[in-house]
């Protein structure tokens, strides 16, 4: 471990959350934990979307998740016991199924509803398991599986498409992210936010860019991901873009932004 986990767990958390689909959160997730591990961070990846795109990405076949974080968000499992390996040396995953489309109604008169994930990864981190991130691919809404997210995790990261409606949301996301460190998970920040889907042949992508850029100010990190048919490819195949095709601009970049994201914790632990 590299030292750049903080927090009495020993774990540093980080939710991948946007509420508008399709902008790369898995795909980020997917990528982003595989060139962690790539420069020598112990990785977990937590599959916090009823699809199960991330686990399929990692090549987690739906018959082979007999346990996942349905089982852990309803206390009938720890962590340690749903966590799979990958084929990615540093990286594991808590797989996700269908079974969670009834948590949020299973959970919704619980009064520890929005900390049954915080919980478990407190009593996860307790034993020290050696993980340096643990990545959290949310679904795309504003919902209970969200927010026991957001309450998990030291810092959000946003991915935005540089499309037309990039910025559309995004200030209720933002207001969604101030609302839970004003309640109930007052250390929580935005570690960053990625550009993805990035076309630098086009005006426009620049223009997007920009628009994100006036945003967020300097939470941007400089690293995009560009638009890259090979990224798109790889989850078909059950890989990581890192995987399927290293040397392409798609995995060149999320080595630059691991990197990035590194730096970024160093000195934030710095400050």
């Amino acid at each position: 471990m590299t030292g750049t986990a903080t927090g009495s767990t020993g774990l540093r958390v980080l939710a991948i959350a946007n509420q508008k689909g399709g902008v790369g959160k898995t795909t980020t997730a997917i990528n982003l934990g595989t060139a962690l591990a790539a420069v020598g961070e112990k990785v977990l990846i937590i599959d916090m979307d009823q699809q199960g795109n991330a686990s399929t990405g990692l090549g987690i076949a739906g018959t082979a998740r007999p346990i996942t974080i349905y089982d852990v968000l309803s206390g009938n499992a720890p962590i340690q016991q749903a966590i799979q390996p990958t084929a990615v040396p540093g990286l594991s995953i808590v797989p996700a199924n269908s079974d969670l489309v009834g948590i949020e109604n299973e959970m919704v008169q619980e009064p520890n509803r929005a900390f049954r994930l915080r919980d478990a990864l407190a009593a996860f981190g307790a034993q020290k398991p050696g993980y340096s991130y643990v990545l959290l691919d949310c679904p795309p809404s504003l919902s209970l599986l969200t927010l026991n997210a957001m309450v998990a995790a030291n810092a959000v990261l946003v991915p935005v498409q540089c499309e037309f409606f990039a910025l559309e949301g995004i200030s209720q996301l933002k207001d969604t992210i101030d609302g839970i460190k004003g309640s109930l998970n007052p250390s929580l920040e935005i570690q960053g936010v990625v550009l993805t889907m990035h076309d630098s042949r086009t005006a426009f992508s620049k223009e997007v860019a920009g628009n994100v850029r006036a945003f967020f100010g300097a939470k941007v990190y400089q690293t995009m991901i560009p638009r890259n048919i090979r990224v798109a490819e790889a989850p078909s195949h059950g890989q990581p873009i890192l995987v399927y095709d290293h040397s392409c601009p798609g995995s060149q970049a999320y080595i630059m932004l691991a990197k990035e994201i590194i730096q970024r914790e160093r000195q934030m632990q710095a400050a």
